[in-house]
Parts: C-alpha cells; structure tokens; sequence
C-alpha cells in the first residue's frame, strides 16, 4: 500500500509540475545515490520539498515536519508515504530525533532547512542551531542543496503563470569538533558555517543574513 501511494504521489506531482514549473536543476546527480546523507536548504515552504522528493526517486528521502500540519488528511496521507517524521515544535522533541538518527542510519536522505521556518521572500534568515546536533550525532555526510524562484509559485499559480524555479547542489563535507567543548555559541557558529555553505551558490540577492561573503568561516567544516 505505502509503495503504491508513493508512486501515485510522485506520478502526480511530476505531472503538476511539468504544468506549473519550468524547472532548471543541472546537478541534482551531484547527490549521492546511496548511503546516510543529511541535504541542507534554503527554505521557503512553498514547493521546494515536492519538487526534491520526486527529483530524488527512487532515492529515499524524509525530514521533519510541524506535528499539526499532521490534521491535514491529504498531508498526512503525503507524509506517512514519505515517513515524515512529525515534530512538536516549542520543545524537546527527543523521540523526532531519534527517527531522524534511525533513519540516516538505515540510508535516508534526511532533508532540513537550518532557518528552522519558511522564509517567504526568499532571503535567507539567521539560522538555528538544531540542525548540528543532528549532523554531530549522526556523523553523516552534508550537501548542500539551494532553490530559487519558488517564493513566487503561490503568486504566479494564481495568474496561470509557471514558475522558473532554479536548483544547485554543492560539494559534501562533514563537521569535525574533535579537542571541542560544544557549547551553545559553537553550535551557532557551526551552523552560519553551514549557511555560508548555501550562500555561497545561491545568487546574491537571495544570500540575505549571510550576504557578506568575507565573513564566512569553516573553522569546523572538513570537506569530503
């Protein structure tokens, strides 16, 4: 049943979007076709995810998601064949992130967007610090993946206009605090690492918090 519904949601979605999109996305191959992955983002919420999830296929792929957007019936449908993992926002979530470790280690690609909310005009926000406790616990390799031109789907959808919608992938790399005490200031600095990373192949318009390129450190970033 589960595997039927992921090919009928994937068979839908690239129909919608080949309607609505006129997607560009040459190195979407740059990510690996197995083994545990984390895919950082931009995000802003609108078709990024969608889009990924099928250009990936039959590439496992899963992430978190608010625990309310779950009431959703066609959502929650969604979410169970793609084995989201629901989130209580607000709070310790221990049990989201131990599915989330589970799964990397099983070979999922782990999906997050360290802005930790939608960001509606496409520019990136400051980042959380919760996406490197799942990079250090996991110990699994990061790649970086940047989108544009979604922040206006909604609005163009409404015009009957399709959407040029861009993606690049990165290069991989991994953290590495050996000799470390990880203290809350050095999460933070690890994660604007992290999204220097997106910044850095996303166009200059869109780099937002992070626009001053000369700022960008990787003090604890090691590529791979």
């Amino acid at each position: 049943m589960k595997t039927f519904s992921l090919w009928l949601i994937t068979f839908i979605l690239r129909f919608y979007f080949r309607l609505t999109l006129r997607l560009d996305a040459p190195d979407v191959d740059k990510i690996p076709a197995q083994g545990p992955l984390i895919v950082i983002a931009n995000h802003t919420g609108q078709i990024e995810v969608p889009v990924l999830a099928t250009l990936l296929q039959p590439r496992k792929i899963t992430g978190w998601a608010k625990a309310e957007a779950f009431d959703n019936l066609l959502l929650h449908w969604v979410f169970w064949a793609w084995d989201i993992i629901p989130v209580h926002r607000g709070e310790a979530d221990i049990s989201s992130l131990k599915r989330a470790l589970r799964a990397i280690e099983q070979g999922s690609i782990f999906g997050i967007a360290p802005e930790g909310t939608r960001n509606k005009t496409g520019r990136l926000r400051r980042a959380l610090p919760g996406t490197v406790m799942l990079a250090l616990r996991s110990g699994a390799p990061i790649v970086p993946v940047v989108h544009w031109g979604g922040e206006v789907f909604l609005k163009n959808l409404k015009s009957f206009k399709r959407t040029d919608f861009h993606l690049r992938v990165g290069e991989p790399f991994k953290i590495n605090v050996e000799g470390v005490k990880v203290t809350a200031e050095i999460r933070q600095q690890i994660v604007d690492e992290m999204m220097y990373r997106i910044a850095k192949i996303l166009p200059e318009e869109y780099r937002g918090e992070y626009s001053d390129l000369s700022k960008a450190s990787e003090t604890f970033l090691v590529n791979i």
